[in-house]
C-alpha cells in the first residue's frame, strides 16, 4: 500500500500540513524540520502525488503532444525533439494519437484538460481543430504545428508550405515534365491548400494545367497513395509525374505504380514532401522536399514553455523546406 503525508505526519509526530510545506520546501517550515521529514519520507519510500502536488503549485510539469499518425515516421522525430527538450526543462510528456479522427482529437483535448496538463503542441487533424479549442477558450496554453492557423494570437511551428508545393512542382519542370498530377489530402487543412498552391503558381508560371487529384476524407496514410493512384489507372488519367502531399502518400503510389505495371522512375516520376528517415533507403531511393522534423519539435516546446511562464503571447514560426534528390524523378 502507497505511503501518505498522513503516514509520515503520524511518524514525524507533525501534523498533515506540516509535512507538506516541509516536503513542497515552503519557507515557514524550518531547515531541520524539512531535513528531518524529507528523511523519514525517504525511508518509507514515499512517492508524490504529482496530480495532487499540481493541483497546490498550480503547474504538473506535464505537457501533451497530439499527432494524427503514430505510424507516418515523420511524427516520431517531431516528438524527439519536443521530448528532449522537455525533458531538458523539467517537463514530462503525454503522447496522443488522434488517427486523423476530429472526436478522437476532442476526447483528447478533453481528458488532457482534467488532466491539468500545463500546455499542449497539436499537429491538428484539421480547421474543425482551431475552432473546437478557440470555442472552448481554454486557459491552456497551445502551440500548432505543421499547420497554420490565421489568428494572430495563436502560436505555431510550420515549414513554409507553400514554398514546399512550389519547389517540388518546380524540379518535375525542371527535368522537362508537362503533365504533372497533386496527390494531397484534404481543403480542411492550411498546409493542404498552400502546398496545391505552390504547386498550382509553379505550373502556372510554366504555362500548364493542374490535375488535382483530394484524397477521400482526412487519410495522409500509405493506403490512399496507393488508392488514388489505381484510380488514376481506371480512369486512363496517368501523368508523367506526381507530387505527392507527403512521404507516406508517395509510398503508397509507388507501390500502386510497381504493382501495375508502371516503372518508377523511367515510366513515371514521383516527389514527396517530408524526408522520413527510410525514405532514404535504397530500395525506396525517394526524393523528397524536407521539413527540418527535431526542429519543429524542439521549437515548438520552446515556445509552449514561455507560454507557460507567460514570458511571451504568442509567437508564430515559419521554417525553410530545401529539396533532396534521389532516384524517383528522371529527365523526360
Amino acid at each position: 500500500m502507497a505511503v501518505t503525508i498522513k503516514d509520515i505526519a503520524k511518524v514525524a509526530g507533525v501534523s498533515y500540513a506540516t509535512v507538506s510545506r516541509a516536503l513542497n520546501d515552503h519557507p515557514e517550515i524550518s531547515d531541520e524540520t524539512k531535513k528531518r521529514i524529507k528523511e523519514i519520507a525517504k525511508q518509507m519510500g514515499y512517492t508524490p502525488n504529482a496530480v495532487a502536488r499540481g493541483l497546490v503549485k498550480k503547474n504538473t510539469n506535464m505537457i501533451a503532444l497530439l499527432i494524427p499518425d503514430i505510424t507516418n515516421p515523420f511524427y516520431p522525430e517531431v516528438a524527439r525533439g519536443v521530448e528532449d527538450f522537455a525533458r531538458e526543462n523539467g517537463y514530462c510528456v503525454f503522447l496522443c494519437n488522434t488517427n486523423w479522427d476530429e472526436k478522437n482529437e476532442q476526447k483528447y483535448l478533453n481528458i488532457l484538460k482534467e488532466r491539468r496538463v500545463d500546455g499542449i503542441i497539436i499537429a491538428p487533424v484539421s480547421v474543425g481543430t482551431y475552432e473546437y479549442i478557440s470555442k472552448e477558450k481554454e486557459d491552456i496554453p497551445v502551440v500548432y504545428i505543421g499547420s497554420r492557423t490565421e489568428d494572430d494570437t495563436s502560436s505555431y511551428v510550420v515549414i513554409d508550405d507553400f514554398k514546399a508545393g512550389y519547389i517540388a512542382t518546380e524540379y518535375l519542370i525542371k527535368l522537362g515534365h508537362r503533365n504533372i498530377a497533386f496527390i494531397g489530402g484534404h481543403d480542411r487543412s492550411t498546409s493542404h491548400m498552400d502546398r496545391i498552391n505552390g504547386y498550382k503558381r509553379a505550373l502556372m508560371e510554366n504555362g500548364l494545367e493542374a490535375d488535382i487529384n483530394s484524397i477521400m476524407g482526412y487519410s495522409f496514410k500509405k493506403e490512399s497513395g496507393y488508392g488514388t493512384f489505381l484510380e488514376m489507372i481506371k480512369n486512363r488519367k496517368v501523368p508523367s509525374a506526381i507530387v505527392a502531399e507527403n512521404d507516406i502518400i508517395a509510398l503508397g503510389i509507388m507501390e500502386s505504380a510497381e504493382r501495375h505495371g508502371y516503372r518508377v522512375p523511367d515510366d513515371i516520376s514521383i516527389i514527396g514532401i517530408d524526408d522520413i528517415e527510410f525514405g532514404a533507403l535504397p530500395k525506396i531511393n525517394l526524393t523528397t522536399v524536407a521539413q527540418p522534423k527535431f526542429e519543429i519539435g524542439q521549437t515548438a516546446c520552446s515556445i509552449l514553455l514561455d507560454l507557460i511562464s507567460g514570458s511571451v503571447d504568442s509567437r508564430r514560426v515559419i521554417l525553410e523546406p530545401f529539396l533532396i534528390v534521389r532516384g524517383t524523378c528522371k529527365e523526360v
